[in-house]
């Protein structure tokens, strides 16, 4: 099945199971079925429950935001996630924080799923990884799911379970591409696949090692497309140095699943932390953090951080190529680290 396919089968059941479940956004109507279509064949099967709207984010999540403290289960879809930006006040300040401004009595079950990320040629302003602006948002959880997860059932359990909103990020690079390994675990190409559930049974991270008996030599962490870069790079260095690095891919990126993380660092006492975002104030920088503070006296070496360039992503490829972090990137990462 298809990372595309995965999440729309999980839509289709979703709104088969439980008629509270509204699917909301623009352009989501069939026949055009959502910009990616993710959301094909929803408003045949259900034309009350699913909605369009005008384009005006900020005016969705206001909506969406009601519609779940009226008990609804609403998902919604930004078109691009550069377009966060237009709906930051009513996640920030309306969202997430209705269940303490109420003293609990109210819940705000809203997933918001947003396309992310570059490397289509889109330009600077529908090619960005802008999730690391919400990192510090208290009552936020933020999901990214690779090809190596189950994104079907990632959502499922967003849906169906959540309290308090969830951004749920999708790459629009993995639209097309085959799961590799949801949710199993045994031999997936030349690696040993295993899914970690330390953290949260529910959002698994993922752990690929060329040789499970050896030890690693680094740490390699990612998430969503950033995943076949990392797995891409540790092959390499397995192959021309003989080099083993365990490559492990949360699906959670807020709350950071420490849990699942730190064995493999106490292991191997080298990390790399790769992610398509900007390196300043990333991802990668808080998840370092975290790191030095759990697991210090087990590094042998700085964490090294790998990241887009503090710039905007153009829209040639050539360009966008040099801004974007790259498999040689994290290849070279890996060969200073060990030398």
């Amino acid at each position: 099945m298809r990372y595309v396919e995965s999440l729309n089968t999980a839509l289709h059941e979703l709104m088969r199971e439980d008629p509270s479940v509204f699917v909301i956004g623009e352009d989501i109507l069939d026949p055009y079925g959502g910009a990616f279509k993710v959301t094909k064949g929803l408003s045949s099967a259900y034309p009350d429950r699913v909605l369009t709207t005008p384009i005006s984010e900020g005016a969705i999540t206001g909506f969406s935001a009601g519609m779940a403290l009226r008990g609804l289960r609403p998902v919604m879809e930004i078109m691009f996630g550069d377009f966060l930006t237009l709906c930051t006040d009513q996640i920030v300040n309306g969202a997430c924080k209705f269940s303490w401004m109420y003293n609990g009595q109210a819940a705000v079950p809203l997933v918001i799923r947003t396309p992310m990320g570059g490397r289509r040629g889109y330009g600077p302003t529908h090619s960005q990884t802008l999730e690391t602006l919400f990192l510090g948002v208290p009552g936020l959880r933020i999901v990214a799911p690779s090809e190596y997860h189950d994104p079907g059932a990632l959502l499922r359990t967003v849906v169906t379970s959540s309290s308090g909103p969830v951004l749920f990020i999708e790459s629009k690079l993995l639209y097309p591409q085959q799961l590799l390994a949801p949710g199993a675990s045994g031999k997936v190409g030349d690696f040993f696949v295993s899914a970690i559930r330390n953290h949260d049974p529910a959002f698994p991270s993922v752990s690929l090692r060329v040789s499970p008996d050896d030890p690693p030599q680094v740490t390699l962490l990612a998430y969503g497309a950033m995943a076949s870069l990392a797995v891409e790079a540790a092959m390499n260095a397995f192959m021309r140095q003989e080099v083993h690095v365990e490559v492990i891919l949360p699906s959670s990126v807020k709350p950071l699943p420490l849990t699942d993380i730190v064995p493999s660092v106490r292991r191997s006492g080298a990390v790399i932390i790769a992610e398509e975002g900007v390196r300043t104030a990333g991802w990668g920088a808080e998840l370092a953090a975290q790191i030095y503070e759990s697991a210090y006296q087990s590094l042998r070496a700085p964490i090294r951080r790998i990241g887009s360039k503090d710039c905007p992503i153009p829209s040639s490829r050539p360009l966008e190529d040099q801004v974007l972090p790259q498999v040689q990137d994290i290849e070279n990462a890996i060969y200073a680290l060990v030398s």
